[in-house]
């Protein structure tokens, strides 16, 4: 009995090993190199494990790039909720969003910045695609997210709250973007700047 539990325990942890490392791979190539450039064959060859490993794993290329989307989000929030416990004021809690995506714009540098991972996989899928659904869903709640931090900055005027969130919001995402054009960071902490004056003037 107690060797079929340590067999079972080693294939628990194998089978691990194996997502890990698939997910880690996929998500240095899907960035770099695009979701319909990166093949299964080169995917499984770079986390160095079986073909069948990926299909034990995730199903299918589709159910990796979802879970790709899914990681890349809980890298942003988990940066985003390490620079809200940094915050002293309401203000800083704001610009926490904008900080947590200069540090992930940090990490993604070692991989030749390329912008937000996210965005440029929904690009690349149909509409309807899950994969672009979970993308909308997570630009959603970082607006969300800006508009819960905004109440104690401006909590008179709720109409006035909903705007500066959108504008916060469109703010980053299209310094995002750009500074994915440019390949550096430059334009986010441009970005920064300009929502720490409007936030001065709120």
């Amino acid at each position: 009995m107690a060797m079929t539990d340590d067999v079972s325990g080693a294939e628990r942890q194998k089978r691990a090993s194996a997502h890990d490392r698939l997910l880690e791979a996929a998500a240095q190539l899907f960035y770099a190199e695009g979701i319909h450039a990166t093949g299964i064959d080169t995917i499984t060859a770079a986390a160095n494990v079986a073909k069948k490993s990926l299909y034990n794993n995730f199903v299918s290329k589709a159910g990796l790039v979802t879970a790709y989307l899914e990681d890349r989000h809980a890298c942003l929030i988990g940066l985003y909720e390490a620079r809200l416990r940094l915050a002293r004021s309401p203000r800083d809690r704001v610009l926490a969003m904008f900080d947590a995506y200069l540090d992930h714009a940090g990490l993604s540098r070692e991989n030749n910045f390329r912008g937000c991972g996210m965005l440029n996989a929904a690009a690349e899928l149909p509409t309807g695609h899950p994969g672009r659904l979970a993308v909308a869903r997570h630009k959603q709640q970082i607006q969300d997210l800006l508009h819960d931090s905004l109440k104690a900055v401006h909590p008179q005027d709720p109409e006035h709250l909903e705007q500066l969130a959108e504008h916060l919001s469109f703010l980053l995402e299209g310094s995002m973007v750009r500074a994915g054009l440019e390949g550096h960071d430059a334009l986010l902490r441009r970005a920064r700047a300009l929502a720490d004056s409007m936030l001065a003037q709120a």
